[in-house]
């Protein structure tokens, strides 16, 4: 997973809707050094000052806006821990690199990766009658949305769910970064189609193989 699905939970919520920077130098420290003279920078808008040179990377940078209570953090992290799971999430592939992954491929074949817009966590990569086509999924009040569609779903994987199922079939089958699945993701797939996933916790199972089942209950 990229850095976003690192996001440290003490940096989840913010009232604030622009994206994430770094934390700015102290207003402490920044008033003993210009105790004496002011920088030519001091008087530039906080948001035009550069990070700290000597300050590398933190694991949860990202370009995305902050989350704005902890249900929406939940909901952006146990996205990203499922597409860790799914196996056709592409992370930061770009959208010339996922459309000549799926040029080849049948139509209706798609994957999941980052989005490149600043405003949006992820893109759904498709391959259509009349070409591979990108769009964005967006992430509004807590629920899941393509771009140009009012259906929206609390969880990702739903809303891949409700387009595979669709009479009109927009998503057909997913492309894998592993073309052979293990037997157990297999199976899996096929208990929770069978039993559906809100039947799993009532199969005479042991926890382990309980807590599998239920770590991906979906039909992709």
């Amino acid at each position: 997973m990229v850095a976003h699905n690192q996001v440290a939970a003490d940096n989840a919520i913010s009232t604030a809707a622009e994206p994430r920077r770094r934390p700015e130098p102290s207003s402490s420290s920044s008033s003993t050094s210009s105790s004496s003279t002011s920088s030519p920078s001091s008087a530039a808008p906080a948001r035009l000052r550069p990070c700290p040179a000597a300050a590398a990377p933190a694991p949860g940078d990202t370009h995305f806006r902050t989350f704005r209570s902890h249900a929406e953090y939940r909901r952006i992290t146990r996205a990203s821990a499922l597409l860790d799971a799914c196996g056709f999430y592409w992370g930061p592939l770009s959208v010339h690199g996922a459309h000549e992954r799926l040029r080849a491929e049948p139509v209706g074949t798609f994957l999941v990766r980052d989005s490149r817009q600043r405003n949006c966590f992820f893109a759904l990569s498709v391959k259509m009658a009349s070409g591979p086509t990108s769009i964005r999924v967006h992430f509004q009040a807590g629920r899941f949305h393509l771009d140009g569609s009012r259906e929206s779903f609390d969880c990702l994987f739903e809303l891949l769910e409700h387009y595979v199922a669709a009479p009109r079939r927009m998503l057909g089958a997913p492309l894998r970064q592993r073309r052979v699945r293990p037997l157990q993701e297999l199976c899996r797939q096929r208990i929770v189609a069978t039993v559906g996933r809100e039947n799993l916790a009532r199969i005479p199972l042991n926890p382990v193989l309980l807590d599998y089942l239920s770590s991906f209950p979906f039909q992709i």
